[in-house]
């Protein structure tokens, strides 16, 4: 077995890309533009229609599709708004285009103080009819069909949704057994939360809600990222953060800490505690700033800052410290330090275990990937070790091989919803010789082929790679070449995610006025589509799996295509590739049946199919009754099938991100049966040819 390191093949698109925001031809405009949200939407709306990959111009249409988007993220279940206030919104329907590119955010304002005000008047409604007495022996239902809902038209049709709303709701938590007293107190908790994250939104969250509707009206992958939003993007594709290494929450109005990163600032400290509330942070300046009711979000930033520079927090222990007394206010002085982001990292395991093997001693390696990360500023700065997935992906293969080898490796990317385009380049080429990994299709309508360009592989053994709806985009690159090439075999729901489209961030500032910064935020702008070696796009269709094996999201609302504004299905010409026999047609056949005959007689899979069977017909559902008696015996019938909810069941097996790598469970053994045989078939034959 040949090991390797990762080639640098994949990082041209990002050089390029690079390369095009140095040569635009805005670049000397807008010098000495004020830094305002005016100037930062004028600036968005010219980098849309000039990059992306439609190159169409911001008109009616889009502005129509825009006010549509706001509307929908502003009252998405139609509890605020009423047909007089669309009426209203709509007189600027086809203005909003003209509006954005002078500059004019104010609607954006307008639309969410209007949603704000009648959002909190709605909640004193909740509030009183929380503590009113519901009828539950009263045959009437609740309708929940949010794509039949429209707006109300009167305020008693308005006030009769809101009725219903909070009486399904105390119904729900007194079929839990859960006394009336609590239910109005955990009802009047949630109410009062909503109008503290209302009241806590900030400014450039407003403007990236509207402009990002503006960016969706071409498609569902655009979009525009505040300061903010970019600084949380790149510590995601870093995998590092410059902080103390605790992850915090609210609860009744308190910053709290919700778990300690082990090796972090607080950590290696130990006075800081799970469940203790932070109510002031001294971020270095001397000044002690009071958080409690702020929003956490802006907590977070207040903690965040440099490594090696201190800050204090002022901390009230909780009733369950440890070290200290419950309840006493103390200050605690950190250093901030680097802190790794384990918990999204590649990981690796081997396993061994006959009882999960059916008694076989083979091996069988698994390799976990969360996310397609890359480290892009290190990778520019040429930091020797700079995070990336390819680099983590070889670091668990040379375990596997250091550890005696492995008879079968399966890559888990259920759940990776993608990342780096250089990324998926780089882990292909791990596993397939030399060769066209991807097409983009650029905006001149140049096809383009993204090689591995290193002979040799990592790993040459048998390859299963594990899918579902929500593998997405990168992860949709390295199944689809691992299919085209024949190299392995994909295993899962019926397709991946169907995201076949190429995003780049580009800073807004640095495109006309040549600052570094991320002062202005960042454009995530769609600029390209990809396609697999044998010409198709992923984009809709995804990439089919060769065993399809049962699954709940196969049958939700899930993918590309359900998405507003996608982009269609396309084809170009097959790229020049060398394929290989890990895979043939008699292979796929056998592994199929075999597959199915285990799934037919499996207990578990039988219920997990009558549970998808009970899950489509209730998911078509217009209306829920507000019967006390009819609810409590449908809520029987399910209990009679299990005592566990069966969508719990159904999501456990199917997202292990919380638990072991790979944990027993008849799904993931179902995957190893497959990975077995299909070890065991290209051994057999390998003996044959002999």
């Amino acid at each position: 077995m040949k090991l390797r390191t990762p080639s640098r093949s994949g990082s041209v698109l990002i050089l390029m890309m690079g390369g095009l925001v140095a040569t635009s031809f805005f670049a000397q405009q807008y010098a000495k533009a004020n830094s305002d949200e005016s100037t930062t939407a004028k600036l968005v709306a010219r980098m849309i229609s000039r990059f992306h990959v439609k190159q169409e111009e911001i008109d009616d249409e889009k502005s129509a599709k825009m006010l549509d988007r706001y509307l929908d993220q502003l009252d998405p279940q139609k509890l605020y708004f009423m047909q007089s206030d669309i009426d209203e919104f709509n007189k600027s329907r086809t203005d909003l285009d003209d509006q954005v590119k002078e500059g004019n955010v104010e609607f954006g304002s307008i639309a969410f103080a209007k949603m704000r005000k009648k959002a909190n008047a709605r909640y004193d409604q909740a509030d009183k009819l929380i503590d009113s007495d519901f009828d539950f022996t009263k045959d009437e239902s609740y309708f929940i069909d949010l794509k039949k809902r429209t707006w109300a038209k009167t305020e008693k049709e308005m006030r009769e949704r809101w009725r219903k709303r909070m009486k399904s709701q105390v119904l729900a938590l007194k079929l839990q057994k859960v006394k009336l007293s609590k239910i109005r107190e955990q009802l009047h908790t949630r109410y009062k939360n909503f109008r503290r994250t209302l009241s806590q939104t900030e400014k450039h969250e407003i403007l990236e809600l509207y402009l990002s509707s503006l960016t969706h009206s071409y498609d569902p992958h655009s979009s525009y990222m505040s300061k903010e939003t970019l600084e949380d993007f790149q510590i995601a594709m870093r995998l590092q953060l410059q902080g103390i290494g605790a992850t915090l929450g609210s609860k009744d109005g308190y910053i709290t800490v919700a778990s300690i990163v082990e090796d972090g600032a607080a950590y290696k400290d130990g006075r800081l505690e799970v469940n203790d509330k932070i109510i002031g942070v001294d971020k270095g300046d001397g000044k002690m700033v009071d958080t409690v009711e702020m929003k956490t979000s802006k907590a977070v930033r207040l903690i965040r800052g440099k490594a090696e520079t201190p800050l204090v927090l002022k901390v009230k222990k909780s009733e369950t410290a440890k070290k200290g007394k419950p309840g006493e206010v103390v200050l605690i002085d950190l250093i901030r330090k680097v802190i790794e982001i384990k918990s999204a990292e590649v990981k690796g395991r081997i396993i061994k275990s006959p009882s999960r093997l059916h008694g076989n001693k083979a091996r069988i390696g698994i390799v976990n990937i969360p996310s397609f990360y890359r480290d892009f500023e290190g990778a520019r700065l040429g930091v020797k070790n700079f995070r990336s997935t390819s680099r983590d992906v070889l670091k668990v293969l040379k375990e596997f091989h250091e550890k005696g080898g492995v008879d079968g490796i399966v890559i888990d990317l259920r759940h990776d919803g993608g990342g780096a385009l250089a990324e998926a380049i780089e882990v292909s080429g791990l596993f397939i010789d030399k060769g066209p990994i991807v097409q983009v299709k650029e905006l001149t309508g140049k096809i383009r082929e993204f090689k591995d360009l290193d002979q040799g592989v990592a790993y040459s053994g048998p390859l299963l790679v594990l899918v579902d709806r929500m593998s997405a985009s990168a992860s949709e690159i390295f199944a689809g070449a691992i299919k085209d090439y024949h190299r392995g075999i994909v295993v899962g729901d019926k397709s991946t995610h169907g995201k076949g489209t190429v995003q780049n961030v580009l800073p807004v500032a640095r495109f006309f006025q040549r600052d570094n910064s991320n002062s202005r935020g960042a454009l995530k702008l769609t600029i390209n589509q990809f396609y697999r070696v044998n010409g198709d796009s992923t984009q809709n269709r995804g990439v089919r799996s060769n065993i399809v094996l049962p699954s709940l999201y196969d049958h939700m609302e899930l993918g590309e295509s359900f998405l507003d504004n996608a982009l269609a299905f396309d084809h170009i010409r097959e790229a020049d590739f060398d394929k290989v026999d890990y895979i043939t047609p008699k292979i796929v056949e056998t592994l199929k049946k075999s597959s199915k005959d285990r799934v037919m007689k499996s207990k578990k899979f039988q219920k997990l199919i009558h549970d998808i069977k009970e899950f489509d017909r209730r998911k078509n559902r217009k209306y829920v009754s507000l019967n006390y008696k009819v609810r409590l015996k449908e809520q029987e019938e399910l209990k009679k099938d299990d005592d566990e909810s069966s969508k719990k069941k159904i999501e456990n097996q199917q997202n292990d991100k919380e638990k072991p790598i790979f944990d027993q469970n008849y799904y993931n053994d179902e995957v190893l049966s497959i990975t077995l045989e299909y070890a065991e078939l290209l051994r057999n034959r390998k003996t044959a040819k002999k």
